[in-house]
């Protein structure tokens, strides 16, 4: 899969649907045969995977130890919550309540939808827009902390 790009501002409707922007949906051209998975994620936010990503995330967890405990609780957290998404007629997905409200996104709210590699991420507006009032102060030093001795760690030295 190519990477998805882009930030979109959205609006949940009343009954917490969401219509995925066109440019968006053009990213993802057989979602509406494949489908997608949604889920929480790490922070307060919730994340949407393509049916085939999700697939492969499942694959590799499946490989993991399940009889070691934190392995265990990894995975049940992780997939707390996951469901299927599929897109109506008219191009929209309803979101479960149960994650938005994990989250705290309610209904009839602004959301922003921030692709990353594969998946897109699902955000209230007001936290997404505070999460980069935390931006640090000297961005180029987290980049040479995490990005500096990638060529390093490919060697494996």
């Amino acid at each position: 899969m190519d990477q998805l790009l882009g930030e979109f501002d959205c609006k949940l409707d009343a009954k917490g649907r969401l219509m995925v922007p066109s440019s968006l949906k053009k990213q993802l051209p057989n979602v509406e045969q494949e489908g997608l998975v949604i889920n929480r994620g790490f922070e307060k936010h919730l994340v949407i995977y393509p049916k085939k990503v999700w697939r492969g995330i499942v694959e590799d967890l499946s490989k993991l130890n399940a009889y070691e405990q934190k392995t265990r609780e990894f995975i049940r957290y992780f997939t707390r919550g996951a469901t299927e998404l599929t897109l109506d007629a008219t191009g929209r997905v309803n979101l479960p309540k149960s994650l938005l409200e994990s989250v705290g996104i309610s209904i009839n709210t602004e959301i922003v939808l921030a692709c990353q590699f594969d998946k897109i991420e699902v955000w209230s507006k007001a936290a997404y827009e505070a999460l980069f009032d935390q931006e640090p102060a000297n961005f180029s030093s987290l980049a040479e902390e995490v990005m500096g001795n990638l060529k390093r760690r490919d060697d494996g030295k």
